[in-house]
């Protein structure tokens, strides 16, 4: 990952990680050919990311066609599953996206945009958002309605 995004991960990360926990665990790609099988690779990439998966996490699959939810409905969600003693894992697809299996594995799919976002920016995106839920469930002022 470039810089730009590991010194924003790791910011997020440093701000939250005492009170929620916060791991990134990184699956590599597939190595791609050109006139090789697209469903093969998202096979082994899913492979990769569902044995990163523990039995009792609830899952979400990060789609573009995924449920749209607000920063207040993922702070409650935080809040529920740090209740049940749950830990939150997010499904981040390879360049062709998640497979069937990391779909029926999900709790549920969210997405954060209908827009097709790049990986790097994705990670960015979801750590500063788990800061921002974490601001909300502990009125720290960096979130606002």
């Amino acid at each position: 990952m470039p810089g730009w995004v590991e010194a924003g991960t790791a910011e997020y990360e440093k701000r939250i990680a005492r009170d929620l926990g916060f791991t990134v665990r990184e699956v590599a790609a597939a190595k791609r050919h050109k006139s090789g099988d697209t469903a093969r690779y998202i096979q082994q990439e899913s492979d990769n990311l569902l044995a990163q998966v523990n039995q009792g996490d609830f899952v979400v699959a990060l789609e573009v066609e995924g449920k749209l939810i607000s920063t207040v409905e993922l702070a409650n969600t935080l809040d529920q599953l740090r209740l049940d003693g749950q830990n939150l894992t997010l499904l981040v697809g390879g360049p062709d996206g998640l497979s069937d299996d990391c779909r029926k594995r999900a709790n549920a799919q969210w997405s954060l945009s209908r827009m097709t976002l790049p990986h790097p920016l994705v990670r960015v995106i979801v750590a500063e958002q788990l800061y921002r839920a974490w601001s909300f469930l502990n009125d720290h002022p960096y979130h606002r309605e």
